[in-house]
């Protein structure tokens, strides 16, 4: 298994500075990552730092709690565009999930995905697995898989709880087969991360992504 072409290699955390993006982009590039995952802020120049090499680069919007109004996320998304992110990782409204307000989630990426399409980029939807019932992921997944985004996510890294075999099993099962699955929060081992792929995701999140390769080429 060639763990690298499976990893989003992420710095997201709120002190992140400009030395922490180059590191990132030297091993996505080293390692051959999929994509680095990083703040808004640093978008432009992980752009540039990954400018000759075939890696993405993605960018969070809503980040990490997801309930800023559907307005600024439309405004960070556009930001985000120009400043020539691929990938877009937007966290939905867990405060309108747990509210049970289904139709102001089917409103919000009915407004979102549409300048992402426009645009040819890539969107994921955060839904923060770990904080909701299997009925609310089940629903996440039917309305996501309407709207036809590309990915489902797991989680920010945020919330007491991560990624799980369990909660991408469901959406695996919940979700149609052209729509993938990230999983991310709490990756830090080949074992699991191999786990997690076998259970159906298609891309990891990880900030312990050359432990994880090391690791791999031991087994």
């Amino acid at each position: 298994m060639n763990i690298s072409s499976y990893i989003d290699h992420t710095v997201l955390k709120p002190t992140t500075v400009l030395a922490d993006v180059q590191k990132l982009c030297e091993e996505a590039e080293e390692y051959q990552f999929a994509a680095v995952c990083v703040p808004p802020l640093f978008v432009k120049k992980a752009k540039e730092l990954l400018a000759s090499v075939n890696i993405k680069v993605a960018t969070v919007i809503g980040f990490p709690f997801g309930y800023s109004a559907i307005e600024a996320k439309v405004a960070e998304t556009v930001l985000a565009i120009v400043d020539g992110a691929d990938e877009l990782d937007m966290v939905m409204n867990i405060s309108a999930v747990k509210n049970n307000d289904w139709e102001y989630i089917a409103h919000e990426i009915n407004t979102i995905l549409p300048v992402i399409r426009n645009s040819n980029r890539l969107l994921k939807v955060i839904i923060e697995s770990g904080i909701l019932t299997d009925q609310e992921i089940i629903r996440c997944c039917e309305i996501y898989g309407v709207a036809g985004v590309d990915f489902v996510k797991t989680s920010t890294g945020y919330a007491e709880k991560g990624a799980t075999v369990e909660a991408v099993k469901l959406m695996r099962k919940n979700l149609p087969a052209h729509i993938k699955i990230k999983a991310s929060g709490g990756i830090k081992s080949f074992a699991f991360a191999k786990e997690l792929i076998e259970a159906g995701a298609d891309r990891l999140g990880c900030s312990a992504s050359v432990d994880i390769v090391k690791q791999s080429a031991g087994n």
